[in-house]
């Protein structure tokens, strides 16, 4: 039987591009000469700092861009509150992954509302979905990508 999991990922090896690249934005920028600022990554965290808080908001628009360009959805970013501390501002912005228990209970009842000819079955952080034609499984697809969802979602693992 076909079958395809719903799961919400985000690659390290790409966040790593789009904090490298974020960060030569800010070192080129002409407003930002001579400004102690940039980021800091350690796994799904980023930390920003620079010397003001209007700065610490343009270097997030900086890396918003820069994770869209390196295929990374920014609706996966949770951002904290600006913290000063001396002279500087601080914000971290933590990128999800993995769908969590209840997002995964309103995927499947989303899918068995569509009256599709599909499972639906929660196995840990994802959910995987199996049918007996492709075409059902591709219309859950259209379905979800259409559908305001949270977390960003990707389907991987699609097997004939």
């Amino acid at each position: 039987m076909p079958s395809f999991d719903i799961v919400s990922e985000v690659d390290l090896h790409q966040l790593t591009n789009a904090v490298d690249q974020a960060g030569r934005i800010v070192t080129n920028r002409f407003d930002f000469k001579g400004v102690d600022a940039g980021f800091e990554r350690e796994e799904r965290t980023v930390v920003m700092h620079a010397e003001a808080e209007f700065q610490v908001v343009q270097m997030e628009d900086m890396l918003r861009s820069a994770l869209i360009k390196c295929d990374i959805d920014p609706a996966a970013m949770d951002i904290g509150d600006p913290v000063t501390s001396g002279k500087l501002v601080k914000q971290t912005v933590v990128l999800k992954h993995g769908l969590d228990s209840a997002q995964c209970k309103s995927l499947v009842k989303r899918i068995k509302d569509s009256k599709l000819k599909v499972q639906a079955q929660i196995q840990g952080d994802q959910v995987r979905v199996t049918g007996k034609k492709r075409d059902d499984l591709q219309q859950v697809i259209a379905l979800l990508r259409e559908a305001e969802f949270e977390a960003p979602l990707q389907f991987t693992n699609f097997r004939d």
